[in-house]
């Protein structure tokens, strides 16, 4: 899965399940500051992007994502963890 695919799944996920405005979801856009998103949130994304897991690949490890601060952070870290 390219990055861009990344992004499009967990831009999908935010507006679906967050309900965010897909005008806000932007890389750039810092998960806290503008898109209201705190620690149980990132949790229930990694929930969600479970399903997106590629065949073969291990689960995702939260722990991943604590350095995340943007929303193209989130992608390089799960694209990392899967390639």
């Amino acid at each position: 899965m390219t990055k861009e695919e990344l992004f499009k799944k967990i831009k999908n996920i935010l507006i679906e399940e967050f309900e965010l405005e897909d005008g806000s979801l932007v890389p750039s856009a810092l998960l806290g500051d503008d898109l209201d998103l705190d620690s149980i949130d990132a949790i229930d994304l990694i929930v969600k992007m479970k399903e997106f897991t590629p065949e073969g690949k291990p689960n995702l490890d939260p722990t991943i994502f604590k350095s995340a601060k943007t929303l193209q952070d989130v992608v390089d870290a799960l694209y990392n963890a899967w390639n």
